[in-house]
């Protein structure tokens, strides 16, 4: 399993993060609810800060590097500031599909 984290710095955009929350509402949930290989995705902000990310993680590899129905760049003009990618060493949630994930439990 794949974790990827991706992270922009608003600061110099002319994009805020309730212009950006808009486009999660109106357009990019839905987009994402159907991407194959997904397992989750949690959109992150930090309005003060002004950041704005991601946290994907993906069932595979191969599923990581698809392309994806995001237009985030697009609407914030750069590309992210920080894009990592980690293996995933375990995972502990209350969904049981998103529990005891891992290369610890492989």
């Amino acid at each position: 399993m794949v974790v990827r984290f991706v992270l922009w710095n608003l600061a110099d955009t002319a994009t805020t993060v309730e212009e950006l929350r808009d486009y999660l509402r109106d357009e990019a949930v839905d987009a994402f609810a159907d991407v194959p290989g997904i397992l989750f995705k949690a959109w992150i902000s930090d309005t003060l800060g002004e950041r704005w990310g991601a946290i994907y993680l993906f069932e595979s590899a191969e599923a990581a590097e698809q392309p994806l129905p995001s237009r985030a760049r697009e609407l914030i003009g750069k590309d992210p500031e920080i894009v990592e990618v980690f293996d995933l060493e375990a995972s502990v949630s209350v969904a049981e599909q998103l529990a005891r994930l891992g290369v610890v439990f492989d």
